[in-house]
């Protein structure tokens, strides 16, 4: 018989505003005292992580947390748990001690041992990181577990062993996209975390997530109480105040008959809407090898959790070794086809690509102009790595004068950033060119170059610029310079992968998609990279030459 003096919480929790706190991450201040603030700014879930403590520590710090719960009148909506420690939660509950139940990683104790020990009263959630550690927990008898914590959304490099690890060996952070697909999977309510800032929530809240959890977002804080208040303000403004379902109540009932846990949120949270899953449009040309242009562009909408739609500019017969041929479209028909998207589907982003001629350009510019149309993603694919230039001197001046100031963020690489500079010199009299010339004199060999030349583009062309490190300065790393002189750096290894054919689509694609999905431009080309990278180090290998990237890798 479960002694557990206090009512369960299982048919009650509230995963919206989950927040794990222990010692080693409130910069020294008692972790009672956070959690106060962090309830006082609308937290709903409560975890202590403390690995370093014994079971003694542990249950002092527990009475602690669950007194100021209790204090801030909270015991019977804020749920409580202890990470890891089945041991620790179940002296506490033996001790009278107000902890809800426990929340176990993969690698802690079989959820159907917490149970056993636990009790049908208990709260136990489980960690999850990739498909089939959703697929095992479904797999578990009904009413074992009651809800996933998914991560980690993000990769952070101060903490490498954050990331989802594949059963290869490969890690990755989920994304977005990652988190919806674990959501849609999952027969729980899933709350998800790992890097979560406030800049992340609005796009996470349009996916099948029923929270957010957060460490030291929260715990590091100056004010904590205001940063949890910023956090679930971020949640409520797109999705209110409904919560997720949850498990019916195992307290009057043998543990053999505790109710199947509710779907995950995808069956409470409406992804029909038009936020659940929102359209983007490419404007690109078609590669009938498939690795880069609009097949690659819609494999990455795809996989980045949007829908892809498309306007072709140019027809082409290439494969992995090169170009055999190229037919542009009429401007007549590529203006129907952005018309008909706009008219039926208005997209959320838009996303352009390579577009060889003058009169193609106009067309592009004059249409998105007409439609009002946001968050654009230009690729300008103007000079190939060899150095070759692909379009015309008039088909250049169009492209700046016409498409870049329509820009959201534009995404050359180091050829491509040469060039531009070139061009904004040509057309600049009156400014000192000193830098910009050294750089078309020497070539951008540092990162300091990179963003010297991204603050010259984006002041002269009034539109972000992501100049993109791959071609020649070490590692992957890029920079993000915004009109107003903002530089975000963006930092990631170099993949020892010669498959690199559409990577300068996939990157402006996933942007694209990040950008439609609510996230602020560094956020989307952050977890833009991301699933570049993941989609590098799978290591496909396909053709006789430079071949193509698996845009499906989180699928594998």
């Amino acid at each position: 018989m479960n002694r557990f003096p206090y009512p369960t919480m299982r048919d009650r929790f509230d995963l919206r505003a989950y927040f794990v706190v222990g010692p080693d991450d409130t910069k020294g201040r008692p972790v009672a005292d956070v959690v106060a603030a962090a309830l006082r700014g609308g937290a709903t879930f409560i975890q202590l992580r403390a690995k370093h403590a014994d079971a003694r520590e542990l249950t002092a710090m527990a009475e602690a947390i669950a007194a100021v719960i209790a204090q801030a009148g909270k015991a019977d909506t804020v749920a409580f748990v202890i990470d890891d420690r089945v041991d620790a939660a179940w002296q506490c509950r033996e001790l009278g001690i107000k902890v809800d139940g426990v929340h176990i990683g993969q690698d802690d104790m079989a959820p159907e041992q917490a149970r056993a020990l636990l009790g049908p009263d208990a709260i136990i959630g489980l960690s999850a990181e990739t498909l089939p550690h959703i697929e095992a927990a479904n797999a578990l008898p009904s009413g074992t577990i009651d809800y996933i914590g998914a991560g980690p959304l993000h990769y952070t490099a101060t903490k490498p062993d954050a990331a989802a690890v594949e059963a290869d060996g490969t890690k990755h952070a989920l994304g977005i996209a990652g988190a919806q697909l674990l959501c849609e999977a999952s027969r729980y309510p899933v709350v998800v975390g790992g890097g979560v800032h406030a800049d992340d929530v609005p796009a996470l809240a349009r996916t099948a997530a029923d929270g957010w959890f957060v460490v030291s977002a929260i715990a590091a804080a100056d004010d904590p109480e205001r940063a949890t208040r910023e956090l679930v303000q971020a949640w409520t403004a797109v999705r209110g105040a409904a919560r997720h379902g949850v498990a019916a109540s195992a307290a009057s009932h043998p543990q053999s008959d505790v109710a199947a846990p509710l779907q995950c949120g995808a069956a409470m949270f409406d992804v029909k809407q038009p936020h659940g899953l929102p359209p983007v449009l490419t404007v690109a040309g078609s590669d009938s090898s498939g690795g880069a242009g609009i097949q690659a562009d819609l494999k990455t909408l795809l996989s980045n959790g949007v829908f892809g739609m498309s306007a072709i500019t140019s027809l082409t017969a290439q494969n992995t070794t090169g170009v055999r041929a190229v037919q542009n479209a009429d401007p007549a028909i590529l203006a129907d086809q952005i018309d008909a998207v706009f008219e039926d589907i208005p997209p959320m982003a838009v996303k352009i690509g390579m577009v060889s001629s003058a009169a193609l350009i106009e067309t592009i510019a004059d249409r998105l102009t007409a439609h009002q149309a946001q968050n654009i993603v230009l690729d300008p694919v103007m000079v190939a790595t060899s150095g070759a230039k692909l379009i015309d001197d008039d088909a250049v001046a169009a492209l700046t004068t016409r498409l870049f100031p329509l820009a959201t963020v534009i995404t050359p690489n180091m050829p491509e950033t040469e060039a531009l500079l070139a061009q904004a010199m040509q057309e600049r009299t009156s400014e000192d060119d000193t830098e910009s010339a050294r750089l078309l004199s020497e070539g951008i060999r540092t990162e300091a170059d990179m963003e010297t030349a991204g603050r010259t583009l984006a002041k002269h062309f009034g539109c972000a610029v992501l100049v993109k490190g791959g071609h020649g300065i070490k590692d992957a790393n890029d920079v993000l310079v915004e009109p107003d002189g903002t530089a975000t750096w963006f930092t990631s290894p170099r993949i020892d992968n010669p498959n690199t054919h559409g990577t300068g689509c996939t990157l402006s694609s996933a942007i694209a998609s990040h950008l439609a999905l609510g996230e602020t431009l560094p956020q989307a080309v952050r977890s833009a990279k991301e699933y570049l990278t993941g989609a590098l180090a799978e290591q496909l290998d396909l053709g006789h030459g430079a071949g193509p990237m698996d845009h499906a890798w989180r699928w594998r």
